[in-house]
């Protein structure tokens, strides 16, 4: 199991690493607390601990930016006892939360226990979002947003980014693409791919990722790491 720490304290994080990993688990945690959910979403984690107090955006903000694209387990870790916190807390998601200084056999029991039942029962936890070049491809809507600026794509044109993303830094053939757009019942020829293409590239450029889909001539395109 992999779990997500975001925790700005150096010495309670490597306690709350050294504590995990000797129960066999992966601890990662964000280089940068103005990137949470670009890391939340490279890592793809079964379990979120949060503190309330970060730099930049508190726990709550980004417990509410990770709840938007995910239910994924999140354990609210702060010395804050307010009331109010806690309720804040549940009400935007979280399934627990624990009062600093804890006890750490009492908090991998709280984890042991989320992770059982959310894991154990077949509860859905996963993401709905893929994180491509700092940008968020939204799944269920059909759109990709980079920062607060938002573009959405028609049918065809989020298939294709879809495709292209999942195989990025490979290249896919333009039959490729097309068979796999005929075989979801959209009906496209060579012509109509190539505008498709276009309009795609064109809605990327205003956000920011003007070369991330590159033309290989002959060959097809490829979804690019910038």
């Amino acid at each position: 199991m992999k779990i997500f720490i975001v925790e700005d304290d150096a010495a309670i994080f490597q306690s709350l690493k050294e504590g995990l990993e000797k129960w066999g688990m992966q601890v990662v945690g964000p280089d940068n607390f103005q990137e949470v959910l670009s890391a939340f979403l490279k890592d793809q984690p079964h379990l979120v601990i949060m503190d309330i107090q970060l730099p930049v955006y508190d726990g709550f903000y980004w417990c509410r930016e990770i709840r938007a694209v995910s239910k994924v387990p999140i354990i609210f870790l702060s010395s804050r006892d307010h009331p109010m916190d806690m309720v804040m807390a549940m009400q935007m998601g979280a399934d627990d939360y624990v009062q600093k200084p804890f006890n750490s056999d009492v908090l991998m029991a709280k984890i042991q226990a989320t992770l059982r039942r959310v894991y154990s029962y077949g509860e859905e936890a996963s993401t709905d979002v893929i994180e491509w070049n700092g940008a968020v491809i939204d799944l269920k809507r059909g759109m990709i947003r980079m920062g607060d600026t938002e573009a959405e794509l028609t049918k065809n044109e989020f298939f294709i980014l879809t495709v292209l993303v999942e195989s990025k830094d490979k290249i896919v053939s333009r039959d490729e693409l097309i068979r796999k757009l005929w075989d979801d019942e959209r009906f496209v020829n060579d012509n109509t791919l190539t505008v498709n293409v276009t309009r795609l590239r064109q809605k990327l450029a205003e956000l920011g990722l003007e070369n991330a889909i590159m033309t290989k001539k002959g060959l097809g395109y490829l979804a690019v790491t910038l």
